[in-house]
């Protein structure tokens, strides 16, 4: 397999964990610049929601990959792999290192594989059909389609996820290719970069659950609903629809919820979110730090940058 000569590091894990703040210790300790790994910090007026980091974390430390897109942009984790390459190639070529921020595992699985390009495909007309097919006739019907072009996708795909059965199809409509076919070819495709990933997360998880609810009442002081009115009605991309907060706050502006009520939905949800996360990273070969020892007492951000030093040096000596 063919060696890159791009290196990087990357900070992942769930949210409120303390990723920007490690991240930026490790940049002012390596000479780093960082790049947001976050898929809802592309977008401009999305910032309280989104815990994009302060103005001042910004002047600190280079940050990249944040508010490059309006709300109603479509953008997938094959746009993000292009670009992010892009900006890590530009950083090695000034003589730094690129550090990956971020809790949007699939944005970080498509620049370390390079295995996402089918998500740039697109025709939403036919994907407005079949919609319109399991809609009028039902799923079996758009699944039985599928069993008929991609039989290997269709047995690994429950025909009730209409999303993921429609995303097949139009795969497969507008390239000429099936799903299995575009994702074996893209497994055996050189890697796009190395990275070393350091996953922040919590012995106790009911102290992450309490730090996410504690988050949420300081969006709320500062500013989350005014954030989030300036939004609404605006057109905004399907991604964007989904942040956490967001979606919640529109609904009190539709009378279809109090302020009280949207504040516990945005807590369980993000609660919900960071147990995703962490299932998700924790069966990915990250290394794991704990912000928890295990007497229950926070460990610091610099305590941090010391166990993983190691690492970090092996891996830049490599």
């Amino acid at each position: 397999m063919e060696q890159t000569n791009i290196r990087a590091l990357a900070v992942t894990g769930p949210t409120a964990v303390g990723k920007t703040a490690f991240a930026i210790a490790l940049a002012k300790a390596y000479n780093g610049e960082i790049i947001s790994c976050d898929s809802m910090q592309i977008y401009r007026g999305m910032d309280i929601g989104t815990a994009k980091a302060t103005a001042e974390e910004q002047a600190a430390v280079p940050h990249h990959m944040i508010d490059i897109c309006d709300p109603s942009a479509l953008y997938s984790a094959a746009d993000y792999a292009k670009d992010a390459l892009a900006v890590a190639r530009d950083i090695v070529s000034r003589g730094k290192l690129p550090i990956f921020c971020g809790g949007t595992g699939l944005y970080l699985e498509a620049v370390r594989t390079g295995r996402h390009e089918t998500d740039a495909v697109s025709d939403e007309a036919y994907r407005a059909e079949l919609l319109r097919i399991a809609e009028e006739k039902g799923n079996g019907v758009l699944h039985e389609m599928l069993t008929k072009v991609d039989a290997q996708a269709a047995e690994t795909i429950h025909q009730n996820n209409v999303k993921r059965v429609i995303r097949a199809l139009e795969v497969y409509h507008v390239t000429g290719k099936t799903k299995t076919q575009l994702d074996k070819e893209s497994e055996s495709l050189p890697p796009q970069i190395e990275l070393s990933t350091f996953c922040l997360c919590f012995h106790d998880r009911e102290a992450l659950y309490r730090r996410i609810d504690g988050r949420v009442d300081a969006m709320m002081k500062e500013g989350l609903i005014e954030e989030v009115r300036a939004l609404y009605g605006k057109p905004l991309s399907g991604t964007a629809l989904q942040a956490i907060g967001y979606k919640e706050l529109f609904a009190v502006f539709d009378g279809k919820d109090s302020y009280e009520g949207a504040t516990e939905k945005i807590k369980q949800a993000s609660r919900r979110y960071a147990k995703r996360q962490l299932t998700w990273f924790l069966a990915k070969p990250h290394l794991p730090l704990y912000r928890d020892g295990e007497d229950g007492t926070l460990i610091s951000t610099e305590a941090l940058l010391g166990q993983a030093a190691p690492t970090v040096a092996a891996f830049l000596e490599k």
